[in-house]
Protein backbone atom coordinates (compact mmCIF):
# COMPACT_ATOMS: atom_id res chain seq x y z
CA UNK A 1 0.00 0.00 0.00
CA UNK A 2 2.91 2.65 0.63
CA UNK A 3 5.61 3.78 -1.69
CA UNK A 4 8.16 3.61 1.04
CA UNK A 5 7.93 1.36 4.13
CA UNK A 6 11.85 2.56 5.84
CA UNK A 7 10.32 5.91 7.07
CA UNK A 8 6.97 4.97 8.37
CA UNK A 9 9.17 1.71 10.48
CA UNK A 10 11.05 4.00 11.93
CA UNK A 11 8.56 6.24 12.93
CA UNK A 12 6.71 3.28 15.14
CA UNK A 13 10.33 2.54 16.50
CA UNK A 14 10.62 5.99 17.26
CA UNK A 15 7.16 5.22 19.20
CA UNK A 16 7.93 2.50 20.94
CA UNK A 17 6.53 -0.33 19.00
CA UNK A 18 9.27 -3.50 19.70
CA UNK A 19 11.70 -3.77 16.26
CA UNK A 20 10.56 -7.65 16.74
CA UNK A 21 7.06 -7.11 16.55
CA UNK A 22 8.30 -4.84 13.01
CA UNK A 23 10.15 -7.36 11.67
CA UNK A 24 7.34 -10.19 11.92
CA UNK A 25 4.70 -7.57 10.60
CA UNK A 26 7.17 -7.23 7.55
CA UNK A 27 7.45 -11.14 6.87
CA UNK A 28 3.67 -11.67 7.38
CA UNK A 29 2.83 -9.48 4.97
CA UNK A 30 5.56 -10.92 2.27
CA UNK A 31 4.16 -14.39 2.89
CA UNK A 32 0.55 -13.36 2.97
CA UNK A 33 0.53 -10.79 0.75
CA UNK A 34 -1.25 -8.19 2.57
CA UNK A 35 -0.27 -4.59 3.22
CA UNK A 36 2.22 -3.75 5.91
CA UNK A 37 -0.90 -1.43 7.58
CA UNK A 38 -3.14 -4.70 7.26
CA UNK A 39 -0.85 -6.87 9.32
CA UNK A 40 -0.01 -3.74 11.76
CA UNK A 41 -3.27 -3.09 12.60
CA UNK A 42 -5.01 -6.55 12.24
CA UNK A 43 -2.48 -8.40 14.26
CA UNK A 44 -2.59 -5.62 17.22
CA UNK A 45 0.51 -4.49 17.07
CA UNK A 46 -0.83 -0.69 16.43
CA UNK A 47 -4.20 0.90 16.10
CA UNK A 48 -5.37 2.79 13.35
CA UNK A 49 -4.60 5.95 15.33
CA UNK A 50 -1.16 5.12 16.20
CA UNK A 51 -0.61 4.33 12.20
CA UNK A 52 -1.40 7.47 10.98
CA UNK A 53 -0.19 9.39 13.54
CA UNK A 54 3.39 7.30 12.77
CA UNK A 55 2.68 7.74 8.85
CA UNK A 56 2.34 11.51 9.41
CA UNK A 57 5.56 12.18 11.40
CA UNK A 58 7.21 9.79 8.23
CA UNK A 59 5.81 12.56 5.92
CA UNK A 60 6.06 15.46 7.63
CA UNK A 61 2.73 16.45 7.56
CA UNK A 62 -0.31 16.88 10.36
CA UNK A 63 -1.86 14.21 11.92
CA UNK A 64 -6.04 15.03 12.29
CA UNK A 65 -8.78 13.33 14.66
CA UNK A 66 -11.44 13.68 12.33
CA UNK A 67 -13.59 12.18 15.67
CA UNK A 68 -13.29 15.81 17.30
CA UNK A 69 -12.55 17.66 13.50
CA UNK A 70 -15.37 20.61 12.75
CA UNK A 71 -15.11 19.26 9.08
CA UNK A 72 -16.35 21.84 6.71
CA UNK A 73 -19.19 20.55 4.38
CA UNK A 74 -18.35 23.11 2.05
CA UNK A 75 -14.43 21.39 1.66
CA UNK A 76 -16.45 18.10 1.53
CA UNK A 77 -18.71 19.18 -1.62
CA UNK A 78 -16.20 19.62 -3.71
CA UNK A 79 -14.80 16.19 -3.99
CA UNK A 80 -17.22 13.57 -5.45
CA UNK A 81 -18.33 10.90 -2.70
CA UNK A 82 -17.45 8.07 -5.33
CA UNK A 83 -13.70 9.76 -5.61
CA UNK A 84 -13.82 10.01 -2.39
CA UNK A 85 -14.76 6.41 -1.38
CA UNK A 86 -12.16 5.04 -3.87
CA UNK A 87 -9.47 6.96 -3.13
CA UNK A 88 -10.26 7.25 0.73
CA UNK A 89 -9.85 11.18 1.01
CA UNK A 90 -12.19 13.64 2.20
CA UNK A 91 -11.98 17.63 1.82
CA UNK A 92 -12.24 18.80 5.27
CA UNK A 93 -11.69 22.83 4.81
CA UNK A 94 -10.97 25.33 2.44
CA UNK A 95 -8.65 28.85 3.06
CA UNK A 96 -9.31 30.65 -0.08
CA UNK A 97 -7.59 28.32 -3.14
CA UNK A 98 -6.31 25.75 -0.57
CA UNK A 99 -8.26 22.84 0.14
CA UNK A 100 -6.87 20.41 3.13
CA UNK A 101 -7.52 16.97 2.54
CA UNK A 102 -7.68 13.98 4.62
CA UNK A 103 -6.22 10.66 3.53
CA UNK A 104 -5.30 7.33 5.17
CA UNK A 105 -2.23 7.25 2.71
CA UNK A 106 0.25 10.15 2.53
CA UNK A 107 1.95 7.79 -0.67
CA UNK A 108 -1.27 8.00 -2.81
CA UNK A 109 -0.21 10.45 -5.45
CA UNK A 110 -2.71 9.30 -7.71
CA UNK A 111 -5.25 9.95 -4.87
CA UNK A 112 -4.50 14.04 -4.62
CA UNK A 113 -3.13 14.55 -8.16
CA UNK A 114 -7.37 13.53 -8.89
CA UNK A 115 -8.17 15.60 -5.88
CA UNK A 116 -6.30 18.47 -7.52
CA UNK A 117 -7.80 17.90 -11.33
CA UNK A 118 -11.73 17.45 -9.58
CA UNK A 119 -11.30 20.47 -7.52
CA UNK A 120 -9.11 22.82 -9.50
CA UNK A 121 -7.66 23.73 -5.54
CA UNK A 122 -4.05 23.64 -4.28
CA UNK A 123 -4.58 20.55 -1.77
CA UNK A 124 -2.90 20.20 1.12
CA UNK A 125 -2.98 16.49 2.45
CA UNK A 126 -2.91 15.71 6.27
CA UNK A 127 -3.23 12.46 7.70
CA UNK A 128 -6.02 10.44 9.10
CA UNK A 129 -6.69 7.22 11.04
CA UNK A 130 -8.82 5.17 8.40
CA UNK A 131 -11.71 4.03 10.26
CA UNK A 132 -12.27 7.17 10.99
CA UNK A 133 -12.20 8.35 7.54
CA UNK A 134 -14.86 5.41 6.11
CA UNK A 135 -16.91 6.30 8.89
CA UNK A 136 -16.68 10.09 8.43
CA UNK A 137 -17.00 9.69 4.37
CA UNK A 138 -20.08 6.99 5.47
CA UNK A 139 -21.66 9.90 7.41
CA UNK A 140 -21.61 12.93 4.77
CA UNK A 141 -22.88 10.28 1.96
CA UNK A 142 -25.65 9.16 4.26
CA UNK A 143 -26.50 12.82 5.27
CA UNK A 144 -26.34 13.81 1.63
CA UNK A 145 -28.76 11.08 0.29
CA UNK A 146 -31.46 11.60 3.02
CA UNK A 147 -31.05 15.61 2.33
CA UNK A 148 -31.66 14.49 -1.19
CA UNK A 149 -34.87 11.65 -0.59
CA UNK A 150 -36.26 14.70 2.11
CA UNK A 151 -36.12 17.66 -0.48
CA UNK A 152 -37.48 14.67 -3.55
CA UNK A 153 -40.51 14.38 -0.77
CA UNK A 154 -41.44 18.36 -0.64
CA UNK A 155 -42.42 19.76 -3.98
CA UNK A 156 -44.33 22.86 -2.96
CA UNK A 157 -44.93 24.78 -0.20
CA UNK A 158 -48.06 23.36 0.47
CA UNK A 159 -46.28 19.89 0.67
CA UNK A 160 -43.66 20.88 2.87
CA UNK A 161 -46.03 21.98 4.67
CA UNK A 162 -47.79 18.96 5.28
CA UNK A 163 -44.87 16.93 5.36
CA UNK A 164 -43.92 18.98 8.54
CA UNK A 165 -46.91 18.23 10.34
CA UNK A 166 -46.76 14.47 9.50
CA UNK A 167 -43.32 14.12 10.99
CA UNK A 168 -45.07 13.11 14.42
CA UNK A 169 -46.21 10.00 13.02
CA UNK A 170 -43.12 8.85 11.16
CA UNK A 171 -40.37 5.90 12.22
CA UNK A 172 -37.29 6.77 12.82
CA UNK A 173 -35.56 5.38 9.69
CA UNK A 174 -37.19 8.21 7.97
CA UNK A 175 -34.52 10.53 5.80
CA UNK A 176 -35.24 13.19 8.25
CA UNK A 177 -35.29 11.46 11.22
CA UNK A 178 -31.64 10.11 10.48
CA UNK A 179 -30.49 12.67 9.36
CA UNK A 180 -31.20 14.82 12.59
CA UNK A 181 -29.86 11.98 14.32
CA UNK A 182 -26.89 12.16 12.71
CA UNK A 183 -26.45 15.99 12.80
CA UNK A 184 -27.11 15.52 17.12
CA UNK A 185 -24.26 12.42 17.34
CA UNK A 186 -21.67 14.63 15.49
CA UNK A 187 -22.43 17.94 17.72
CA UNK A 188 -21.58 15.56 20.61
CA UNK A 189 -18.49 13.85 18.96
CA UNK A 190 -16.94 17.58 18.14
CA UNK A 191 -17.64 18.23 22.24
CA UNK A 192 -19.63 21.13 20.96
CA UNK A 193 -21.19 22.81 23.44
CA UNK A 194 -24.13 24.57 20.96
CA UNK A 195 -25.41 24.05 17.82
CA UNK A 196 -26.85 26.31 15.78
CA UNK A 197 -28.95 25.98 12.30
CA UNK A 198 -29.39 29.22 11.05
CA UNK A 199 -32.06 29.86 8.17
CA UNK A 200 -31.18 32.12 5.29
CA UNK A 201 -32.15 33.76 1.80
CA UNK A 202 -31.34 30.19 -0.09
CA UNK A 203 -29.95 28.07 2.59
CA UNK A 204 -29.82 27.05 6.64
CA UNK A 205 -26.02 27.51 8.35
CA UNK A 206 -25.22 24.65 10.39
CA UNK A 207 -22.37 25.55 13.71
CA UNK A 208 -21.29 24.19 15.69
CA UNK A 209 -19.48 26.33 19.27
CA UNK A 210 -16.65 24.60 20.10
CA UNK A 211 -14.48 25.45 23.11
CA UNK A 212 -16.04 28.88 22.92
CA UNK A 213 -15.96 29.79 19.24
CA UNK A 214 -17.78 29.05 16.46
CA UNK A 215 -17.14 26.08 13.48
CA UNK A 216 -19.20 26.51 10.28
CA UNK A 217 -19.41 22.99 9.53
CA UNK A 218 -23.10 22.40 6.79
CA UNK A 219 -25.15 23.85 4.60
CA UNK A 220 -28.71 22.51 4.11
CA UNK A 221 -31.27 23.03 0.87
CA UNK A 222 -33.94 25.74 2.03
CA UNK A 223 -35.73 22.68 0.92
CA UNK A 224 -36.02 20.83 4.09
CA UNK A 225 -35.88 23.93 6.29
CA UNK A 226 -39.74 23.26 7.55
CA UNK A 227 -39.01 19.07 8.14
CA UNK A 228 -36.10 20.00 9.78
CA UNK A 229 -36.99 22.35 12.44
CA UNK A 230 -40.55 20.38 12.90
CA UNK A 231 -38.25 16.78 13.77
CA UNK A 232 -36.08 19.27 16.08
CA UNK A 233 -39.57 20.76 17.86
CA UNK A 234 -40.96 17.35 17.89
CA UNK A 235 -37.92 15.44 19.87
CA UNK A 236 -38.00 19.15 22.10
CA UNK A 237 -41.58 18.33 22.50
CA UNK A 238 -42.59 22.23 21.91
CA UNK A 239 -45.44 23.49 19.37
CA UNK A 240 -44.76 22.66 15.90
CA UNK A 241 -47.35 25.01 14.83
CA UNK A 242 -46.29 27.96 16.39
CA UNK A 243 -43.87 30.01 14.45
CA UNK A 244 -44.25 33.57 15.59
CA UNK A 245 -43.15 33.55 19.12
CA UNK A 246 -40.10 32.13 20.75
CA UNK A 247 -40.58 28.64 22.42
CA UNK A 248 -37.62 26.56 24.53
CA UNK A 249 -37.78 23.11 25.35
CA UNK A 250 -35.43 19.99 26.37
CA UNK A 251 -34.19 16.47 24.22
CA UNK A 252 -32.83 13.81 26.01
CA UNK A 253 -30.76 11.82 23.12
CA UNK A 254 -29.26 8.74 23.78
CA UNK A 255 -25.52 7.96 22.08
CA UNK A 256 -23.29 4.62 23.18
CA UNK A 257 -25.71 3.70 25.75
CA UNK A 258 -25.61 7.44 27.85
CA UNK A 259 -28.34 9.94 27.87
CA UNK A 260 -27.21 13.33 26.61
CA UNK A 261 -29.48 16.40 27.25
CA UNK A 262 -30.11 19.48 25.20
CA UNK A 263 -31.63 22.56 25.93
CA UNK A 264 -33.62 23.50 22.37
CA UNK A 265 -34.55 27.66 22.08
CA UNK A 266 -36.32 28.95 18.92
CA UNK A 267 -36.21 32.81 17.99
CA UNK A 268 -38.26 34.12 14.61
CA UNK A 269 -36.18 35.64 11.90
CA UNK A 270 -36.56 37.34 8.91
CA UNK A 271 -36.11 34.07 7.08
CA UNK A 272 -37.93 31.34 9.36
CA UNK A 273 -36.78 30.15 12.86
CA UNK A 274 -33.25 30.07 13.76
CA UNK A 275 -32.51 27.02 16.81
CA UNK A 276 -29.91 26.35 19.23
CA UNK A 277 -29.41 23.44 21.06
CA UNK A 278 -27.43 23.83 23.94
CA UNK A 279 -25.44 20.66 24.92
CA UNK A 280 -25.67 19.62 27.98
CA UNK A 281 -23.67 16.78 28.31
CA UNK A 282 -22.48 15.91 31.52
CA UNK A 283 -19.80 12.93 30.64
CA UNK A 284 -17.98 15.97 29.71
CA UNK A 285 -17.75 18.07 32.24
CA UNK A 286 -15.99 18.16 35.47
CA UNK A 287 -17.41 18.79 38.82
CA UNK A 288 -14.62 19.06 40.82
CA UNK A 289 -14.20 22.63 42.10
CA UNK A 290 -10.36 22.30 42.36
CA UNK A 291 -9.72 21.43 38.54
CA UNK A 292 -11.78 23.78 37.44
CA UNK A 293 -8.54 26.44 36.75
CA UNK A 294 -8.49 27.76 39.87
CA UNK A 295 -5.17 29.55 41.65
CA UNK A 296 -4.36 28.53 45.55
CA UNK A 297 -4.65 31.78 46.50
CA UNK A 298 -8.29 32.16 44.71
CA UNK A 299 -9.39 28.79 45.53
CA UNK A 300 -8.74 29.57 48.98
CA UNK A 301 -10.79 32.46 49.43
CA UNK A 302 -13.46 31.49 47.56
CA UNK A 303 -13.95 28.05 49.39
CA UNK A 304 -13.95 30.05 52.92
CA UNK A 305 -17.16 31.85 51.82
CA UNK A 306 -19.25 28.83 50.58
CA UNK A 307 -17.92 27.27 53.59
CA UNK A 308 -19.97 29.41 55.92
CA UNK A 309 -23.30 28.54 57.32
CA UNK A 310 -24.52 31.93 55.61
CA UNK A 311 -24.17 34.66 53.76
CA UNK A 312 -24.70 35.16 49.73
CA UNK A 313 -21.77 34.19 47.05
CA UNK A 314 -22.47 35.56 43.40
CA UNK A 315 -20.60 34.03 40.44
CA UNK A 316 -20.62 36.38 38.05
CA UNK A 317 -19.29 36.64 33.93
CA UNK A 318 -21.69 37.02 30.67
CA UNK A 319 -23.64 34.24 29.21
CA UNK A 320 -21.23 31.21 28.38
CA UNK A 321 -18.82 31.96 31.20
CA UNK A 322 -19.15 28.45 32.78
CA UNK A 323 -21.13 30.11 36.04
CA UNK A 324 -23.55 27.56 36.30
CA UNK A 325 -20.87 24.71 36.13
CA UNK A 326 -18.77 26.18 38.80
CA UNK A 327 -21.99 26.49 41.21
CA UNK A 328 -22.51 22.73 40.61
CA UNK A 329 -19.08 22.33 41.49
CA UNK A 330 -19.73 23.74 44.43
CA UNK A 331 -22.21 22.44 45.86
CA UNK A 332 -21.05 18.66 44.84
CA UNK A 333 -18.17 19.74 46.93
CA UNK A 334 -20.08 20.87 49.97
CA UNK A 335 -23.30 18.26 49.48
CA UNK A 336 -23.57 16.09 52.61
CA UNK A 337 -26.50 14.13 53.84
CA UNK A 338 -26.34 16.19 57.06
CA UNK A 339 -27.62 19.73 54.93
CA UNK A 340 -30.50 20.30 53.03
CA UNK A 341 -29.95 21.99 49.55
CA UNK A 342 -32.31 23.21 47.43
CA UNK A 343 -32.05 24.94 44.03
CA UNK A 344 -34.35 26.90 41.50
CA UNK A 345 -32.91 27.40 37.97
CA UNK A 346 -33.96 27.97 34.69
CA UNK A 347 -33.45 25.77 33.01
CA UNK A 348 -31.78 22.50 35.32
CA UNK A 349 -29.23 21.95 33.16
CA UNK A 350 -27.22 18.85 35.35
CA UNK A 351 -29.27 16.43 37.73
CA UNK A 352 -27.16 16.21 41.13
CA UNK A 353 -27.87 13.72 43.13
CA UNK A 354 -28.97 14.29 46.89
CA UNK A 355 -30.07 17.67 46.04
CA UNK A 356 -33.91 19.12 45.57
CA UNK A 357 -33.40 20.85 41.76
CA UNK A 358 -36.79 22.97 41.25
CA UNK A 359 -37.42 23.47 37.29
CA UNK A 360 -38.91 27.55 36.59
CA UNK A 361 -42.41 26.95 35.11
CA UNK A 362 -43.47 30.65 33.96
CA UNK A 363 -46.10 29.53 32.11
CA UNK A 364 -47.47 28.23 35.28
CA UNK A 365 -46.37 30.99 37.21
CA UNK A 366 -43.67 29.19 38.78
CA UNK A 367 -40.97 32.21 38.90
CA UNK A 368 -37.72 32.73 40.82
CA UNK A 369 -39.87 35.61 43.09
CA UNK A 370 -42.68 32.74 43.25
CA UNK A 371 -40.86 29.69 44.51
CA UNK A 372 -38.47 31.64 46.47
CA UNK A 373 -40.63 31.88 49.54
CA UNK A 374 -41.46 28.05 49.55
CA UNK A 375 -38.32 26.93 49.79
CA UNK A 376 -37.23 29.12 52.73
CA UNK A 377 -39.98 27.14 53.90
CA UNK A 378 -38.96 23.93 53.53
CA UNK A 379 -36.34 24.24 55.72
CA UNK A 380 -32.91 24.58 53.50
CA UNK A 381 -29.07 25.17 54.99
CA UNK A 382 -27.76 26.38 51.04
CA UNK A 383 -30.26 27.22 48.48
CA UNK A 384 -29.30 27.92 44.99
CA UNK A 385 -30.93 30.34 42.82
CA UNK A 386 -29.86 30.07 39.27
CA UNK A 387 -30.09 33.78 38.26
CA UNK A 388 -30.97 36.78 40.18
CA UNK A 389 -32.68 39.04 37.20
CA UNK A 390 -35.37 41.51 38.92
CA UNK A 391 -34.63 43.47 42.59
CA UNK A 392 -37.68 41.12 43.74
CA UNK A 393 -35.35 37.65 43.77
CA UNK A 394 -32.40 40.14 44.59
CA UNK A 395 -34.13 41.23 47.93
CA UNK A 396 -35.33 37.47 48.54
CA UNK A 397 -32.04 36.49 47.88
CA UNK A 398 -30.57 39.24 50.50
CA UNK A 399 -33.10 38.25 53.48
CA UNK A 400 -32.40 34.58 52.62
CA UNK A 401 -28.40 34.58 53.87
CA UNK A 402 -29.89 37.57 56.51
CA UNK A 403 -31.86 35.00 58.11
CA UNK A 404 -28.73 31.93 58.20
CA UNK A 405 -29.13 30.31 55.05
CA UNK A 406 -25.80 30.33 52.48
CA UNK A 407 -27.26 31.64 49.26
CA UNK A 408 -25.24 30.57 45.91
CA UNK A 409 -26.24 32.92 42.62
CA UNK A 410 -25.29 34.23 39.41
CA UNK A 411 -25.52 37.69 38.21
CA UNK A 412 -24.36 39.22 34.68
CA UNK A 413 -21.69 41.99 35.43
CA UNK A 414 -18.21 41.93 33.96
CA UNK A 415 -15.96 42.19 36.66
CA UNK A 416 -16.60 40.99 40.68
CA UNK A 417 -16.98 44.67 42.03
CA UNK A 418 -19.43 45.68 39.33
CA UNK A 419 -22.18 43.30 41.42
CA UNK A 420 -22.42 45.68 44.37
CA UNK A 421 -23.22 48.53 42.43
CA UNK A 422 -25.62 46.07 40.16
CA UNK A 423 -27.58 44.95 43.42
CA UNK A 424 -27.69 48.60 44.34
CA UNK A 425 -29.01 49.67 40.79
CA UNK A 426 -31.67 47.11 41.08
CA UNK A 427 -32.85 48.63 44.41
CA UNK A 428 -31.66 46.65 47.06
CA UNK A 429 -31.01 48.84 50.20
CA UNK A 430 -26.95 49.44 50.48
CA UNK A 431 -26.53 48.69 53.78
CA UNK A 432 -28.18 45.19 53.13
CA UNK A 433 -25.78 44.75 50.20
CA UNK A 434 -22.80 44.80 52.31
CA UNK A 435 -24.02 42.93 55.39
CA UNK A 436 -25.35 39.87 53.28
CA UNK A 437 -22.37 39.62 50.40
CA UNK A 438 -19.86 37.76 51.65
CA UNK A 439 -17.88 36.74 48.17
CA UNK A 440 -18.22 37.99 44.41
CA UNK A 441 -16.09 36.06 41.85
CA UNK A 442 -15.62 36.93 38.35
CA UNK A 443 -15.07 34.45 35.87
CA UNK A 444 -14.43 33.39 32.10
CA UNK A 445 -13.48 30.66 29.88
CA UNK A 446 -10.36 30.87 27.97
CA UNK A 447 -9.14 27.71 25.29
CA UNK A 448 -6.60 25.51 26.84
CA UNK A 449 -3.00 24.73 24.45
CA UNK A 450 -2.94 21.60 23.41
CA UNK A 451 -0.64 19.88 25.43
CA UNK A 452 0.45 17.53 22.47
CA UNK A 453 1.49 20.47 20.44
CA UNK A 454 2.37 24.10 21.82
CA UNK A 455 5.21 25.34 21.33
CA UNK A 456 7.48 27.27 23.71
CA UNK A 457 9.02 30.68 22.51
CA UNK A 458 10.39 33.66 23.98
CA UNK A 459 8.60 36.95 24.36
CA UNK A 460 10.00 40.38 23.55
CA UNK A 461 9.06 43.05 26.48
CA UNK A 462 7.42 45.16 23.68
CA UNK A 463 5.12 42.05 23.14
CA UNK A 464 4.10 42.14 26.92
CA UNK A 465 4.04 45.74 27.42
CA UNK A 466 1.78 45.90 24.48
CA UNK A 467 -0.25 43.72 26.09
CA UNK A 468 -0.25 45.52 29.30
CA UNK A 469 1.62 43.06 31.08
CA UNK A 470 1.60 44.06 35.19
CA UNK A 471 5.40 43.69 35.37
CA UNK A 472 4.72 45.19 38.91
CA UNK A 473 2.91 42.04 40.09
CA UNK A 474 3.96 39.26 37.79
CA UNK A 475 7.88 38.69 36.84
CA UNK A 476 8.27 39.00 32.96
CA UNK A 477 8.47 34.91 32.19
CA UNK A 478 10.94 34.32 29.76
CA UNK A 479 9.65 31.60 27.90
CA UNK A 480 5.83 31.49 27.17
CA UNK A 481 3.87 28.75 24.58
CA UNK A 482 1.93 29.43 21.04
CA UNK A 483 -0.97 27.45 19.11
CA UNK A 484 0.57 24.96 16.62
CA UNK A 485 -2.08 22.62 15.85
CA UNK A 486 -2.29 18.82 15.79
CA UNK A 487 -4.71 15.02 15.61
CA UNK A 488 -5.49 15.49 18.93
CA UNK A 489 -6.87 19.16 18.81
CA UNK A 490 -8.26 19.22 15.54
CA UNK A 491 -5.38 21.37 14.18
CA UNK A 492 -6.90 24.10 16.04
CA UNK A 493 -3.72 24.24 18.63
CA UNK A 494 -6.65 24.34 21.77
CA UNK A 495 -8.40 21.51 23.38
CA UNK A 496 -10.72 22.12 26.06
CA UNK A 497 -10.72 25.27 28.27
CA UNK A 498 -9.80 26.95 31.46
CA UNK A 499 -11.43 29.05 33.72
CA UNK A 500 -9.97 32.52 34.57
CA UNK A 501 -11.42 34.40 38.40
CA UNK A 502 -11.28 37.13 40.02
CA UNK A 503 -12.23 36.83 43.50
CA UNK A 504 -13.31 39.64 45.83
CA UNK A 505 -14.56 38.83 49.75
CA UNK A 506 -16.44 41.41 51.64
CA UNK A 507 -14.46 42.92 53.88
CA UNK A 508 -15.76 45.61 56.02
CA UNK A 509 -13.67 48.35 54.10
CA UNK A 510 -16.20 47.08 51.12
CA UNK A 511 -18.94 46.86 53.23
CA UNK A 512 -18.36 50.80 54.19
CA UNK A 513 -17.74 51.81 50.75
CA UNK A 514 -20.91 49.64 49.51
CA UNK A 515 -22.82 51.65 51.99
CA UNK A 516 -21.37 54.89 50.70
CA UNK A 517 -22.26 54.01 47.50
CA UNK A 518 -19.11 54.14 46.35
CA UNK A 519 -18.50 53.59 42.50
CA UNK A 520 -17.13 50.12 41.19
CA UNK A 521 -13.63 51.58 40.19
CA UNK A 522 -12.95 52.53 44.17
CA UNK A 523 -14.30 49.22 45.20
CA UNK A 524 -11.90 47.58 42.71
CA UNK A 525 -9.22 49.80 43.91
CA UNK A 526 -10.41 48.24 47.76
CA UNK A 527 -9.94 45.26 46.55
CA UNK A 528 -7.00 45.10 44.64
CA UNK A 529 -5.18 45.97 47.87
CA UNK A 530 -6.78 43.49 49.80
CA UNK A 531 -5.78 40.95 47.92
CA UNK A 532 -7.90 40.55 44.88
CA UNK A 533 -6.19 39.61 41.48
CA UNK A 534 -7.61 40.85 38.18
CA UNK A 535 -9.37 38.57 35.82
CA UNK A 536 -6.38 39.42 33.25
CA UNK A 537 -3.52 39.23 35.90
CA UNK A 538 -5.38 35.65 36.36
CA UNK A 539 -5.29 34.91 32.83
CA UNK A 540 -1.48 36.33 32.25
CA UNK A 541 -0.52 33.75 34.78
CA UNK A 542 -1.95 30.87 33.55
CA UNK A 543 -0.49 32.31 29.78
CA UNK A 544 2.81 32.41 31.46
CA UNK A 545 2.39 28.81 33.13
CA UNK A 546 1.57 27.68 29.34
CA UNK A 547 -2.16 27.35 30.25
CA UNK A 548 -3.24 28.87 27.33
CA UNK A 549 -2.02 31.95 24.81
CA UNK A 550 -1.75 35.61 25.23
CA UNK A 551 -3.81 36.13 22.78
CA UNK A 552 -6.11 34.08 24.52
CA UNK A 553 -6.43 35.97 27.41
CA UNK A 554 -6.68 39.27 25.49
CA UNK A 555 -9.65 37.65 23.92
CA UNK A 556 -11.62 37.11 26.46
CA UNK A 557 -10.45 39.60 29.27
CA UNK A 558 -9.90 43.06 27.81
Amino acid sequence: MYQTQGPILEALRVRGVSPTLLSAAITASDDSGRTLSDVLVGDGIVTESELAEALADAYGLHAVDLGAYPIDAAATAKIPFAMSRRHKVLGISLDDDEIVVALADPGDVLALDDVRAATGLTVRPVVAARDELMKAIDRFQRSETDLDDVAATITAEDAGAAFASSLTSVGEEAPIVRFVNGLIEQAIENRASDLHIEPGEDDLRVRFRIDGVLHEVDTVPRAVQSALISRLKIMSGVDITERRVPQNGRITFELNRRNVDMRLATLPTVWGEKIVLRVLDTGGVDLELKRLGFTDDNYGRFAASFHKPHGMVLVTGPTGSGKSTTLYATLTEISTPEINIITVEDPVEYRLPGVNQVQVNHKAGLTFAAVLPAILRSDPDVVLIGEIRDRVTAQLAVEASLTGHLVLSTLHTNDAPSAITRLIEMGIEPFLVGSSLDCVMAQRLARRLCQWCKEPYAPTRSELAAARWPFDQLEAPEQMWRAVGCRSCAGTGYRGRTALHEVMTVSEDIERLAVERASSHDIAHVAANEGMEMLRTDGLRKAAAGDTTLAEVLRVAV
